[in-house]
């Protein structure tokens, strides 16, 4: 099982270029028509790994949800990661 960790929270309009392809594909995974610029998007480095993990913190209600979904990846959250994002749903 890999660690996700907080790499940052950003609003679309301030990603950092590098995470756009990641953002993309997560969008067109979960059928989103448009992502807009005040949309809050939470990016995970998955430890050991060059990848990222994507979050559109809109459609998330709870940690759990967030957990749920990382677990499927394979992937756990840090305690402090989960606190940031709690702050943030």
């Amino acid at each position: 099982m890999f660690i996700a960790i907080l790499g940052g929270i950003f609003r679309f309009k301030d990603l950092p270029e590098e995470y756009g392809p990641y953002v993309q594909f997560k969008a067109a995974i979960e059928g989103r028509d448009e992502i807009k610029d005040q949309d809050e998007i939470a990016i995970l480095d998955i430890t050991g790994t060059g990848s990222h993990h994507v979050l559109f913190l809109d459609k998330y209600n709870n940690l759990n949800e967030i957990k749920r979904e990382l677990r499927e990846a394979d992937a756990k959250v840090n305690v402090t990661t989960l606190k940031i994002l709690e702050g943030h749903l």
